[in-house]
């Protein structure tokens, strides 16, 4: 897969989002941007219990905080702070995140890699977009 120079790659699992930014349009170079402050958002009822009917815990802290990576992504993207984004994320938290995102953000996206690769290095991450 092609970047531009500039674009924001995205690797986001249900507890954690590292940033990077291409650094070179002809091969994929990534420089480690800092990670924004994600709000936790509650993507379930309050005061429900869990049972086989309704997500665990674990499930809606995670839908929750694939929730707030989506709305700084969305907020990033109606603000013009990004022109190109490829997110890769477990496919669970694909999922999710694509459920929030913000038709702007929906335009500048550059692709979609369903894969956890979050905790990896910069050049395995690299190398699993130049494959994609």
């Amino acid at each position: 897969m092609k970047l531009s120079n500039g674009a924001l790659v995205a690797v986001v699992d249900g507890e954690k989002l590292a940033l990077f930014k291409n650094t070179n349009a002809q091969e994929i170079r990534l420089t480690a941007l800092e990670t924004p402050e994600i709000e936790d958002r509650v993507s379930g009822s309050a005061g429900r219990r869990s049972s086989e009917a309704n997500p665990d815990n674990d499930t809606q802290a995670e839908d929750g905080f694939a929730m707030g990576v989506a709305e700084v992504l969305n907020k990033w993207s109606v603000t013009n702070k990004i022109d190109e984004l490829l997110v890769i994320a477990a496919p669970k938290t694909l999922g999710e995140l694509r459920k929030h995102w913000h038709k702007d953000l929906q335009g500048k996206l550059a692709g979609e890699i369903a894969k956890d690769l979050t905790g990896h290095s910069t050049e395995q991450i690299a190398a699993a977009i130049e494959k994609a």
